[in-house]
């Protein structure tokens, strides 16, 4: 038995049962001070005499200062410490999907968009600096990252996601748990993956998809990086609501993965369970089946002990739940002698370190989607800026940032007007660093949308289903005057249309009626075209937006999704030319409304259902692929495959480029996907310059999922095309490659991901 596990066993040994409930239950730390903002003993003694387990989101609640907050979480868990019956410290958790989610801290561009940097450094730089500051305001764990494989265009929450493919969402998984617990419980945040299992277009998928790309990105980051926590999602898998799903929380996690950590509800999801009338049955239903922590309240977890009284609940269940919350306190080092609970640090947010890797990042993720050599602007002298994410936050904001979340949650109206951080906006961004010569003319021309476009919808936290949170309009501020627009068109020289969606038309629970631009966006550039003017698109927002008719029309298209805080300064860089484009697409775009799952690696045949195919970007220079070298032969039993090739920038600019090494059966009866994404390599090249890549495939990603009466993974021999492109549909080089010997078979996959290295 190892130290932890002895230490658990004592420490549950010692607990009442009050206390040991107390663990599995949540609150929000602002219940416990009163107006002054001083620690109410009395309301410790009332509420939670017992202790408690977490405090749920505990740095966004109130605008606060996050000195204010570290001095908070450090008298609860003083108070914790020495007065409560066995002195247990909480867990105080946060969202960190695009920086710690709490007023003043560093907006990051939200994933969708970094996934398209396929730059697993930065993103684990990202969540090195928000795991540093998040530990000295006291947090201890994080309720991120999303790594939904969400294959479906319209889900109203793909932007959380990493996209459509489950090799990228696991690398980038991988990487954003590497850098926020920083190679140890004790020092860093905990990450959790979340919505296990299949959440936003997979839940539905069959057995061999789900076990070999939904279930891939959680699998990664348990098996490779040690994440210790799981949140299953709202949905239903084969039926049964995923909190309550032994299956998936129990056979796969546990039985097949070997997840040791803590289960952790998404919030109210215990509440959502069907066909269960009382807390009590609904309690029973979720810790029975592999849930061991009810968020945000406890608010059905406080009456186990009468589920236990009544039979529903057996003790060693919950004994299960409470020592999965133990053990992960201790691995977070909250029981040592010099537990990093407590520092009088003076902590500084948005440093500039932080406001850099923002703004990498943001210049890293904007797509460059069509250009017929407007880009970058050279010539152009008057170049009018119009559109209602051209002077805005909400263009960079996505939802679990602070603006977002405190705009949507909590209906502040004027979180926009708060400058902390600050938020450069495109306006901002394209004056403050345009040429000498260069006139920036302005007018905003259309809004978002002129009606309510959201759709009321019961589905995600039920704490979102208020008419009143759900029926909003954003006040941009500012008069939208197409007419004066218009006028100011015949003057330009180029027209640059900042499009798309907001804060009430992308997000949780946020769905709208179609991914065509909201509103009347369409028309608006419609008319900016029929100036006689090169229109530039560029379309802010959380999900692909269908532009099929209007983009052939237009000079140039850029997706710049939500680019964060830096986002206004990086857009205007690739506008000017300051920063070559080199993102590529995370997700199939769309050229129709399509409300079904679709991926690149279902068919190797072109989708004509899609626009821009998966990992397709333009660039501002050209690349030529040549000399690929493979082991064309290798046995199923060796643990790799060497392969190399070179690419050199044959254009004029210094620019990025992002190598892609795909894979593809031979024979229809092989048991792997069409084309399938299995490596890649971001590349930084002088005009003229050449590099060689060297990529490190293992066999077992030449592999398969099976279940004849017992899950396995397989490699077979034969014959696979190894392929090396810049976009699934795209194909530079490829070499065939034998695998010989007999078959393999194993309980579990060892390896995931390749290694690739330049020179």
């Amino acid at each position: 038995m190892s130290d932890i596990e002895q230490q658990v066993d004592e420490l549950y040994g010692k607990m009442s049962q009050e206390e040991r409930i107390a663990q599995l239950r949540s609150m929000y730390m602002d219940e416990l001070f009163d107006e002054q903002g001083k620690l109410d003993t009395a309301k410790c003694k009332e509420l939670i005499p017992y202790g408690i387990g977490h405090f749920s989101q505990f740095a966004m609640q109130q605008p606060r200062d996050p000195n204010e907050l570290r001095d908070r979480a450090a008298a609860v868990q003083d108070w914790l410490i020495h007065h409560t019956p066995n002195g247990i410290p909480a867990l105080l958790h946060e969202e960190v999907l695009s920086g710690v989610n709490t007023l003043g801290a560093t907006i990051y561009p939200q994933q969708i968009g970094q996934a398209g940097s396929f730059n697993p450094e930065l993103a684990e730089l990202k969540t090195r600096q928000t795991s540093t500051l998040m530990r000295k305001m006291g947090g201890v764990l994080a309720l991120s990252p999303m790594v939904d494989v969400c294959r479906t265009p319209s889900f109203n929450r793909l932007e959380e996601s990493y996209g459509e493919d489950g090799y990228l969402s696991a690398v980038m998984g991988v990487a954003f748990v590497n850098g926020l617990q920083q190679g140890d419980l004790r020092k860093g945040v905990g990450a959790c993956s979340k919505h296990y299992l299949g959440y936003g277009g997979g839940g539905d998928a069959d057995e061999k998809e789900m076990m070999e790309e939904i279930l891939l990105p959680h699998e990664a980051m348990i098996r490779l990086a040690g994440s210790k926590a799981v949140m299953p999602g709202y949905h239903a898998v084969h039926g049964t609501n995923c909190v309550a799903n032994s299956e998936i929380l129990q056979d796969i996690l546990r039985g097949y993965v070997g997840f040791d950590g803590m289960v952790v509800s998404d919030y109210t999801a215990i509440d959502q369970l069907p066909d269960l009338e009382t807390t009590v049955e609904k309690a029973a239903a979720a810790i029975n089946n592999g849930n061991d922590v009810d968020f945000p309240f406890g608010a059905n977890y406080q009456y186990l002990q009468e589920a236990i009284n009544k039979g529903l609940v057996r003790q060693e269940v919950l004994e299960r739940a409470v020592k999965n919350v133990l053990r992960y306190k201790f691995r977070a080092g909250l029981f040592d002698k010099d537990a990093y609970l407590y520092t009088t640090e003076q902590i500084v947010l948005d440093t500039p370190e932080e406001r850099q890797t923002a703004y990498d990042i943001a210049t890293q993720s904007v797509v460059l989607l069509e250009n017929n050599g407007i880009l970058p602007l050279k010539d152009a002298k008057n170049i009018l800026l119009t559109g209602p994410n051209a002077n805005s936050i909400w263009a960079m904001c996505g939802d679990y940032t602070y603006p977002a979340m405190s705009y949507f949650w909590k209906k502040m109206e004027d979180v926009a007007s708060h400058d902390q951080p600050h938020i450069v906006k495109l306006l901002e961004g394209m004056t403050a660093h345009k040429p000498e010569g260069v006139n920036i003319l302005y007018s905003r021309g259309c809004d978002w949308t002129e009606e309510i476009e959201t759709k009321y919808g019961e589905g995600g936290d039920e704490r979102a289903w208020e008419y009143d949170i759900l029926h909003r309009k954003v006040d941009a501020g500012e008069k939208a005057d197409k007419a004066e627009a218009l006028q100011m068109a015949q003057q330009a020289d180029v027209i640059i249309a900042a499009m798309g969606e907001n804060v009430m038309l992308c997000g949780e629970n946020r769905d709208r009626m179609g991914l065509r631009l909201p509103g009347k966006q369409e028309q608006y550039v419609e008319e900016l075209i029929k100036t006689g003017k090169p229109v530039v698109l560029v379309m802010f927002g959380g999900r692909a937006q269908v532009v099929a008719g209007l983009a052939e029309r237009c000079a140039a298209v850029i997706q710049a999704w939500y680019p964060g805080e830096e986002g206004g300064n990086a857009v205007a860089d690739i506008l000017y030319g300051k920063v070559s484009p080199s993102a590529k697409l995370s997700v199939s775009y769309p050229n129709t409304e399509i409300n079904e799952p679709i991926c690149y690696n279902y068919s190797a045949e072109k989708d004509p259902r899609v626009q821009w195919a998966f990992g397709y970007g333009l660039s501002y220079t050209t690349f030529d692929y040549s000399n690929l070298q493979i082991d064309k032969e290798a046995a199923t039993n060796s643990e790799t495959i060497n392969l190399s090739f070179v690419v050199r920038n044959t254009g004029k600019m210094v620019a990025d480029e992002i190598a892609q090494v795909y894979l593809s059966p031979t024979t229809p009866d092989q048991q792997i996907r069409p084309i399938q994404l299995q490596g890649f390599a971001r590349i930084s090249l002088q005009p003229s310059e050449s590099k060689t890549i060297t990529v490190k495939l293992f066999t077992e990603q030449f592999g398969y999922y099976s279940n004849k009466g017992q899950r396995q993974w397989n490699v077979e021999p034969g014959k696979y095309v190894v392929k090396v492109g810049c976009s699934s549909t795209d194909i530079k080089l490829q070499e065939t490659v034998t695998l010989t010997g007999e078959p393999v078979k194993k309980p579990l996959r060892e390896h995931y991901l390749c290694t690739a290295t330049c020179r």
